[in-house]
């Protein structure tokens, strides 16, 4: 699939992603309204936005600057090729 260039279409597809985890907080709240689901909803929006921010930001700047990430699946790929590299 090619890179996405246009920036109306990259904030469109950032917003669809903010909407589907809101969507998903509130029905899992409307399901289960306790405090700890609320506190649990809040750390796993907090850690996924961690990993993320990982997984591109801080490898491509501080671990490897030939890296250039395109998805999940290509951090799977770069780090089970550096576990090989390793042996």
């Amino acid at each position: 699939m090619p890179d996405l260039k246009n920036s109306n279409l990259i904030y469109l597809k950032g917003f669809l992603f903010a909407t589907i985890a809101l969507c998903c907080s509130v029905i899992l709240f409307c399901i289960h309204p306790s405090w700890r689901t609320g506190f649990l909803i809040v750390l796993i929006i907090w850690a996924s936005a961690r990993a993320y921010y990982f997984m591109f930001y801080v490898i491509e700047k501080y671990v490897d600057s030939g890296y250039k990430f395109s998805g999940v699946f290509s951090f799977i790929k770069y780090m089970v090729s550096q576990r090989a590299k390793e042996k």
